[in-house]
């Protein structure tokens, strides 16, 4: 088969197993994410050469600091840590440092900060509401897809000006502002369509995504390059690794569940 063919077949198979998993019940939504978690948590960890005993450690302390919040705080304190940390990826995106971070504190540092905690985000965005909502997990996915899609296509339609070349060279700024059109267009829509997806909700859900969730795109790019590979992982042929698939969506999820918590 052609790279094309399994590519497209790959991709059919990860969004038929996302929005059956997210749409059947909470459990499975629950469950598919946490393999998708301890998938991401190895391939950080090959990538940025974290030992396997101290990933176990660094995943087993944050489940259970996510489990005392769920029960004796409020959710939001999750953001007083997730929100900085992206803050400080921005900021060092933008170095010219192309060299992975020797000292283990700063590589579980950032094992917790790009994974672990914008994952334990993810999966409480559809318990935002009184019951489990899985409308507002697949509306934020159908929009990175849109986005992500209608990017490619007018990047290579239309794309001049590099967005930022050194980390991510087939990106341009036309790509960007085609995606960011179409995922607005695509709230709009789903709004009609998605309870608790209003039209406000939806074109903010819009831009946040394609901003932080290009961002998040360069983010993982950098450390790619870092790391000297092409991609996160081999677990979807064509595609990559989970990281590969999610990236944009995670680092977009601090800023979504922000969103959230103001709007709704």
């Amino acid at each position: 088969m052609s790279e094309n063919v399994i590519r497209s077949l790959s991709g059919i198979v990860y969004i038929l197993l996302l929005i059956g998993a997210t749409l059947y019940s909470d459990w499975t939504f629950q469950l598919l994410f946490l393999f998708f978690l301890l998938t991401g948590v190895y391939e950080f960890s090959k990538l940025y050469r974290i030992s396997l005993k101290t990933a176990v450690i660094a995943t087993g302390l944050s489940l259970i600091v996510f489990y005392l919040i769920h029960k004796y705080s409020e959710l939001s304190a999750l953001l007083l840590i997730g929100l900085p940390f992206s803050v400080y990826l921005i900021v060092d995106l933008f170095k010219n440092k192309l060299k992975i971070k020797e000292a283990s504190f700063a590589k579980v540092l950032f094992l917790s900060g790009y994974v672990l905690i914008p994952f334990l985000i993810l999966l409480q965005l559809p318990f935002l509401t009184d019951t489990y909502n899985p409308f507002i997990i697949i509306g934020i996915f159908i929009l990175i897809w849109v986005n992500d899609t209608f990017a490619y296509i007018c990047g290579r339609a239309f794309g001049k000006h590099k967005l930022y070349e050194k980390i991510s060279p087939k990106k341009t700024i036309e790509g960007f502002i085609g995606g960011f059109i179409a995922s607005v267009c695509a709230a709009y829509i789903l709004s009609i369509y998605f309870q608790y997806f209003t039209v406000t909700t939806g074109i903010i859900s819009a831009l946040i995504l394609s901003l932080f969730g290009t961002i998040g795109d360069l983010v993982e790019s950098k450390f790619k390059r870092q790391a000297q590979v092409k991609d996160s992982g081999n677990i979807m042929p064509g595609h990559g690794g989970i990281l590969d698939r999610l990236d944009s969506v995670l680092f977009a999820a601090p800023f979504i569940f922000l969103m959230y918590q103001i709007l709704l």
